[in-house]
């Protein structure tokens, strides 16, 4: 099978532009009869169905949360990037473009990743109008600061905030057009399946999280805006509720799905502090701006930090290794997240950890303080800083944070088209629920800028150009599949409920994750992944076999909301292992450690691995097959990245 990008001829500058020209258009008067479902509330969802229902089209917008506010763009931090170039320091559309397909390492499409520089301008302007607070300097201009894998200041942010803020706006938009009736929206209402008729998606099951009803909704089009899959790895810097549910079923359904072993690992997260932990907390990439990582000279000074005989502050300035400087002179403390996340690694295995379980390096604020005041850095972190104090008792102000690296972020996803479409006609991807941007490692405050890219400025064009292409009839949920999807749900529901074995969900959830965590993490080998797929094989075999759902389907019962998620994220765990295996090179946060340069960097193979690996659902027990979409660098030359 060949997969169609539908990326449009021309010059690269030119591509956007002219696709939006050449795609079809639905009449005004002709939008009110047809509905979208949207599934998710997050940015992406949230500014797709508002965007949608100004338009004129019908939306159901449906979250799993009690409201659109709560949904997991909100714990988004540091910023959003886009190429305005206020400080005309040199940066601009094409730097932005170059500087993601090199943060990606080579592995994303060159038309998607143009597209979205090209409309990151935009966004900030819409923000920007919608309220959001963005800081400014003293003569009214928007503030920027840095990122990793940038020399440019291009991340627009409002304090440590700036993930709230923007959901806040994008949720007034939202909740305008639920006022006006365009929007429908279904709080506490989980997908569970699609609804495939004519190999088109025509609609959704869903069950109500209250009161457990298994409900069928239909519509001319479904926009999958659900987030990413980093609770695989159970602990991780999502909110507890983020899954792989609707995007797996989907997956089941006909979508493809791409590129699954590309997580990103984030080096700034606060450390593990014991089996009690049900995630973890992010602290902003932002703060690398001002904080310099550090651990230990010698091991030797390291073990007495670890055994409390000596505390940070009393290692002398040329006991104290700076390694990310010495390292990469040029980006320092800003170099991409795979690349800080694996070096933190790396002073952490030679012994050189800064905590007790010796997982753990520092991020100092003490020269920062001295240069720019406590004042100031209190303006720029104040909040962050704050949150770190409540969680660790220690006070960075006056002590180093510790930090290390977390399962963050996905840039793997369901596989679209330059369209967003996946490849079940009339089903979309939104946001981090798609592949399509950040290649094998996303820059920091990108995620921000692809979900509002795809939902204000993509979705309303690329939607309509696919509806413009059916007959405006009404559709319902009479159709035999719907009830046949429907029986299936339940028959999975009922199933769970029945298994009443002894061990709990978490059990579960808990040994895939460390599974995940040590064999397909942030470094990989083949036999730790062949093992790790063994061992998913029999996790999973034991799950159907002696999982405990307490309760029953007709009420709020969250052991059986984590039950259908673990199910699914055993199946992908899966799918990640045989990835990661298909993979034979390094390429961003994918590292094999059988394929590195001599200095410990990612080694890729272009030659044989510059593809899209997108893998083809089979059914129940097969393996899944493995379809390549080739990827074409006309503008950009594909180097061994280097950040020194």
């Amino acid at each position: 099978m060949i997969l169609d990008s539908k990326i449009p001829a021309g010059p690269l500058a030119e591509k956007w532009t002219k696709h939006k020209f050449s795609s079809k258009l639905v009449n005004p008067a002709n939008k009110r009869k047809y509905d979208v479902i949207v599934v998710g509330t997050g940015l992406a969802g949230a500014s797709a169905a508002a965007s949608l229902a100004e338009l004129g089209y019908n939306v159901k917008a449906f979250c799993f949360q009690d409201s659109p506010r709560r949904a997991h763009s909100i714990a988004a931090q540091g910023g959003i990037n886009a190429a305005k170039n206020y400080q005309n320091d040199g940066d601009s559309i094409y730097r932005l473009f170059y500087d993601t397909i090199k943060g990606g390492d080579y592995r994303a499409r060159e038309g998607n990743v143009y597209r979205l520089a090209e409309v990151s301008v935009k966004i900030i302007d819409q923000c920007v109008a919608q309220g959001v607070p963005f800081a400014r300097e003293y003569g009214g201009l928007l503030a920027n600061r840095s990122f990793g894998g940038a020399q440019v200041s291009r991340t627009f942010y409002a304090r440590g905030q700036t993930g709230q803020q923007l959901l806040l706006g994008a949720y007034s938009a939202l909740s305008r057009q639920v006022a006006n009736g365009k929007v429908k929206l279904f709080p506490r209402t989980e997908m569970m399946d699609l609804v495939v008729i004519d190999g088109h998606a025509k609609g959704i099951v869903t069950r109500n999280l209250i009161t457990g009803a298994v409900e069928t909704h239909a519509a001319h089009a479904v926009l999958l805006c659900t987030g990413g899959y980093g609770n695989v790895f159970f602990l991780s810097t999502n909110a507890m509720g983020s899954n792989v549910t609707a995007a797996w079923r989907a997956h089941k359904r006909g979508a493809f799905f791409a590129n699954p072993c590309f997580t990103q690992i984030h080096p700034t997260c606060i450390p593990v502090s014991g089996d009690h932990q049900s995630k973890l907390t992010l602290m902003s990439e932002s703060l690398r701006n001002d904080g310099r990582v550090w651990v230990p000279a010698t091991q030797e000074i390291a073990d007495k930090l670890r055994k409390g005989q000596i505390k940070a502050n009393d290692i002398k300035e040329e006991d104290r290794d700076y390694f990310l400087e010495r390292k990469y002179p040029s980006f320092g403390n800003l170099v991409p997240r795979d690349v800080a996340s694996r070096n933190a690694k790396y002073v952490c295995d030679e012994g050189r950890g800064v905590n007790e379980t010796g997982e753990a390096v520092y991020l100092d604020f003490r020269d920062a303080i001295k240069r720019d005041t406590r004042k100031i850095i209190e303006q720029k972190y104040g909040n962050l800083f704050d949150m770190y104090k409540q969680i660790t008792g220690e006070d960075p102000y006056e002590m180093p944070m510790m930090i290390y690296p977390a399962v963050h972020y996905t840039m793997g996803g369901l596989w679209v088209d330059y369209n967003l479409m996946t490849t079940v006609p009339g089903l979309y991807a939104l946001g981090e629920a798609n592949f399509s941007e950040h290649g094998a490692n996303r820059l920091g405050a990108s995620a921000l800028m692809q979900g509002l890219a795809d939902g204000y400025f993509v979705a309303p064009y690329t939607v309509g150009d696919y509806l413009a292409q059916l007959a405006p009839k009404q559709v319902d949920d009479t159709h035999p599949e719907f009830a046949r999807i429907k029986e299936e749900v339940q028959g999975r529901i009922n199933t769970l409920l029945n298994i009443n074995g002894t061990k709990p969900v978490d059990y579960f959830h808990k040994r895939l994750g460390k599974i995940m965590w040590n064999e397909c993490g942030m470094a990989r080998t083949e036999e730790g992944l062949k093992g790790a797929k063994a061992e998913i094989q029999a996790l999973k075999k034991e799950f159907w076999s002696n999982v405990k759902v307490m309760g029953t389907n007709e009420e709020l019962n969250q052991t059986l909301e984590k039950a259908n998620r673990v199910a699914d994220f055993l199946e992908l765990g899966e799918l990640m292992v045989d990835d990661a295996l298909n993979r034979n090179e390094s390429c961003g946060g994918h590292f094999r450690e059988e394929y590195q340069t001599p200095d410990g960097e990612a080694l890729r193979d272009d030659e044989n691995y510059a593809y899209v690996a997108a893998w083809k659902y089979l059914g129940e027990g097969q393996e899944e097959e493995l379809v390549k979409e080739e990827l074409v660098f006309e503008n950009v030359k594909l180097t061994q990245r280097s950040y020194k």
